[in-house]
């Protein structure tokens, strides 16, 4: 957990630099002009679809026509948030995470030397490939949203994870070796997910929601780059002891 407190905490300090808050609100206006349009266009259309199949269909037929309303209105507003939310997660991913990448690498982590590639074809094909799955598992699991909790907790989930497969390869791919990746992965696999998991709720707050996705990258290259750090033999820094 102090690992996940230091990259908060740096992500943290990192927003008084004008710079970071250049690369924090372009996936946030995407996100945020994705939403309205969705909202405009879709969201009508996306409620009657929802309102012919199960479980909607079920509760009309046993007279809650009420509840079948409110969970295909939930649903959709859901579906539209997470469309948003995907879309600036694969541009955080892509566009600005090198961007960020580019600029602590030249600053708090100049001590690292980078022993991987950075390819953008890379960590393009993974971002598809982690939205594709999302999105199938997110289709996959709305019948469960009936169960009492399940339409928050399912959510939550899918993004953490979502969070957890894009982030993490792309924070370490430029820096760590095959070999430092993979073992880095294993070690720091549940920690990362919680670290999605602190992400995906921040992204439900109304408006500071939207400034998530770039935020989650920051913090997952800094989490990335001080557990690389740390495991070539670099000096461990405490949160008590954290300098911008």
């Amino acid at each position: 957990m102090a690992e996940i407190m230091l990259a908060l905490t740096r992500t943290v300090g990192d927003l008084r630099h004008p710079k970071v808050w250049g690369y924090v609100l372009a996936p946030a206006l995407l996100s945020l002009l994705v939403s309205i349009a969705l909202a405009l266009l879709g969201l009508g259309w996306l409620v009657e679809q929802m309102m012919d199949y199960p479980p909607m269909t079920l509760l009309v037929a046993w007279g809650l026509v009420w509840l079948a309303n409110v969970l295909a209105w939930l649903g959709g507003w859901m579906a539209i948030l997470a469309l948003a939310y995907l879309l600036a997660v694969m541009l955080a991913a892509v566009v600005i995470m090198p961007l960020m990448l580019k600029h602590l690498a030249e600053t708090r982590y100049r001590d690292l030397v980078p022993m991987g590639q950075d390819s953008f074809v890379a960590a393009t094909v993974n971002s598809l490939g982690a939205s594709l799955i999302f999105l199938l598992a997110w289709g996959l699991t709305v019948p469960l949203w009936l169960i009492p909790g399940m339409s928050l907790a399912i959510p939550l989930l899918l993004m953490a994870w979502l969070n957890r497969r894009t982030f993490a390869y792309d924070a370490l791919a430029a820096h760590a070796s095959d070999s430092e990746w993979r073992e880095l992965f294993a070690r720091h696999k549940a920690p990362l997910l919680v670290l999605g998991l602190i992400m995906a709720v921040l992204a439900h707050v109304p408006l500071f929601g939207l400034l998530v996705p770039a935020l989650a990258a920051l913090s997952f290259v800094h989490y990335g780059l001080e557990a690389l750090r740390r495991s070539r033999g670099g000096a461990i820094v405490s949160i008590q002891g954290e300098r911008s």
